[in-house]
């Protein structure tokens, strides 16, 4: 980069992963002559929660009706679809089942039917029977059967969007980790790893970072941030792929934002199983042994962290076990899948979902977008972003544009 004068956008925008790209899309859609900037720091696109998840074109059954969440998942569900379509970007719509695999869960089954019905999600309630037509070696007492849910490769998505976004004239900055934020007359100034970039508004969808990002602007006024979890995959052997045709998810619990491991087809024919939920040792922990000790310190002094694992120390110390013991993880899928085996899964990269927690131990569940004097900063993106994200894009562009004057 040379001077900042040279280097003078409209839009800075900060992560090149699903959310910073779809924005991108959307602002020059909306407004062709603006300048904008994409600021990523690693040497590629959607290295992160974009390029490392199971694939799920949501539906958006499981979000409370009215949340940022519901609305944008179910009507970015038909805006990504429609986006794939028009890019030659393959999509299946293998529907999915939720299972209720003893009774005691079937009164949250109900709760999510009623869910599905609010947020205008279609369901049919299904007995063993009917279960077992559409997944033969899935068990349960009962289930909701979702055939709205699909699957997608959002790489090729990312991929796509960034495509689209350079021949616009958005110009993207790799390997430009922000080091610093800083305001001027004419807007905000961002000091990279690579020189300095200056903008009108800057917007942040750093994901991981996001909260790292947002403290060198302004301090997020209720003190959230981001706690990552690292969620482990396994892949069924392809000798068993034939054992589910599409997603098998158990009953989640309300009272904690993860799913519970499921299995899950995806795009290039192969079938995931997870992912759990283990408090991760770094920003990008994708193993046990990526440990920063930076960040370890700041866990051991999060007191809303401490809070959390009070509240949940049961549900986090099951995670670690099926984390440490292949037979545990093993045994938590045969609830769904009785004929699984240890033989019959081998391992998976990993994700790391980038999750808001509060001082008080309580968990972001929503999408959460924060307004700043020279700033808009998304403070909790997780998962169903990848979902959302052309409806998510929409809102801050929409945002920004009445920040900039619509023109």
């Amino acid at each position: 980069m040379s001077s900042a004068a040279e280097n003078r956008y409209d839009v800075v925008i900060v992560g090149a992963g699903i959310v910073g790209l779809a924005t991108a899309r959307q602002l020059l859609q909306a407004r062709p002559e603006l300048r904008l900037a994409i600021l990523e720091k690693e040497a590629e696109i959607a290295a992160h929660q974009s390029g490392r998840n199971s694939g799920v074109l949501h539906s958006g059954i499981y979000y409370p009706p009215g949340s940022l969440k519901a609305r944008t998942a179910i009507a970015g569900r038909k805006a990504m679809l429609a986006y794939c379509s028009e890019q030659g970007i393959e999509t299946r719509i293998c529907g999915k089942v939720i299972i209720a695999t003893r009774d005691s869960e079937l009164g949250r089954l109900r709760d999510l039917e009623e869910r599905a019905s609010a947020n205008g999600v279609r369901a049919e309630r299904l007995g063993p029977e009917r279960l077992a037509e559409i997944e033969p070696r899935a068990a349960g007492v009962a289930a909701l059967a979702v055939p709205e849910a699909g699957i997608v490769d959002y790489g090729a998505v990312c991929r796509a969007l960034c495509r689209e976004v350079e021949r616009a004239g958005a110009l993207l900055y790799l390997e430009s980790a922000v080091r610093g934020i800083r305001g001027d007359r004419q807007g905000v100034r961002v000091e990279t790893a690579k020189g300095e970039v200056a903008g009108r508004l800057l917007v942040n969808c750093a994901g991981l970072h996001s909260d790292r990002v947002a403290a060198l602007d302004a301090p997020v006024a209720d003190g959230t941030h981001i706690v990552p979890f690292r969620g482990e995959y396994w892949a069924l052997r392809p000798a068993r792929r034939h054992l589910v045709r599409g997603l098998i998810y158990p009953v989640p619990d309300p009272s904690f934002p993860f799913l519970g491991v499921h299995l899950t087809t995806t795009i290039g024919g192969g079938v995931l199983a997870g992912p759990n939920a283990v408090l991760a040792l770094a920003r990008e922990g994708y193993r046990w042994r990526d440990a920063s000790p930076r960040h370890i310190a700041a866990l051991a002094a999060d007191r809303g962290l401490w809070r959390l694992a009070r509240r949940y120390w049961r549900t986090g110390a099951g995670e670690v076990w099926r984390s440490l013991s292949k037979n545990a993880f093993v045994r938590e899928l045969r609830r769904l899948l009785p004929e699984l085996g240890a033989d019959d899964l081998e391992r998976a990269p990993a994700g790391v979902r980038a999750q808001a927690l509060r001082p008080d131990g309580a968990l972001v569940d929503d999408f959460a977008i924060v307004e700043t004097e020279r700033a808009i900063h998304v403070v909790n993106a997780p998962s169903p972003a990848a979902t959302a994200s052309l409806e998510i894009g929409s809102a801050i562009a929409a945002k920004a544009m009445d920040r900039l004057g619509r023109g």
